[in-house]
């Protein structure tokens, strides 16, 4: 059996993803000159704020679990044999500098940090932090999920089931586009609100928040999109399988691909299952 060290303090590592964004994002954001900003792949963008955050993180994390390392989207990928350590026995530190580096880029005012706490390909803790909103979403796998919003901190709480004609969740632009028609055409069991906000650490709060019903990831699900988000969502009392062979989401020394689907219950998660199969 594979031993674990206690966590850390989830104050601690709050207090660092805080204050790293207050350093190293905000005071970019609508500030970036064109030498800050770069391509990774056509379109996939990086810029100043995700390497000087990662770059931060990676060196104050690690201080905080005994024997732990660090897997760093930016690090990845310019080397990607750097995720075999998520298949290791030793606490590995996911991170996310900016998710929603695109909206980051462009001004828009939605984008996060991620954080995730792994071992044995198991994700123990997770934090999101929003940078513009003061808000810092947390799960500890086993004690369920918590928000810290103007001072206060409260539990959180997955939206209740509901008929999939009333959910309102994330999805891809494809996939809206051809449920939409399918309502257009008279078919009242689909979802009639669907929106993508392109930054998966704000959409993970609103899902374990309970302001959004489902989500539907597909393609290629990077850990440090996905680790801490599913955590919060299970922790907050929502459901969450691959809609290839139902599998339970987990971080993995690669990235997955297929599709993750996150709604309320497994009764709602299979409603939504059957409304989306094959559309």
């Amino acid at each position: 059996m594979t031993s674990q060290p206690p966590l850390p303090d989830s104050k601690d590592v709050t207090a660092i993803m805080e204050d790293v964004a207050a350093r190293e994002i905000v005071p970019r954001f609508r500030r970036l000159a064109d030498h800050d900003i770069t391509e990774k792949n056509p379109g996939d963008l990086v810029t100043t704020a995700d390497i000087e955050a990662e770059r931060d993180l990676a060196r104050e994390l690690p201080p905080l679990a005994a024997g732990s390392v660090v897997v760093g989207e930016e690090e990845a990928s310019t080397d990607p044999s750097v995720l075999e350590a998520l298949a290791g026995a030793r606490p590995v530190w996911l991170i996310d500098p900016l998710d929603g580096t695109n909206n980051f880029a462009h001004g828009k005012p939605c984008f996060a940090v991620i954080i995730a706490l792994c071992q044995a390909g198991e994700v123990r803790a997770g934090w999101i932090h929003d940078p513009l909103g003061g808000l810092t979403a947390w799960a500890i796998a086993g004690e369920g999920a918590w928000i810290r919003e103007s001072g206060q901190v409260r539990r959180l709480s997955a939206a209740a089931p509901a008929p999939v004609s009333e959910m309102k969740g994330s999805l891809g632009r494809g996939l809206r586009k051809r449920l939409a028609a399918k309502r257009e055409a008279g078919d009242t069991d689909t979802p009639a609100r669907m929106v993508r906000y392109r930054c998966v650490g704000q959409e993970y709060m609103d899902l374990a928040r309970g302001r959004l019903h489902f989500a539907r990831y597909g393609g290629r699900l990077k850990p440090w999109d996905h680790a801490a988000g599913v955590l919060l969502h299970r922790e907050a009392g929502g459901f969450s399988a691959l809609v290839e062979g139902r599998a339970p989401y987990s971080p993995r020394p690669g990235i997955v691909h297929g599709s993750l689907l996150l709604a309320p219950d497994t009764n709602a998660w299979d409603a939504l299952h059957r409304v989306m199969n094959g559309v």
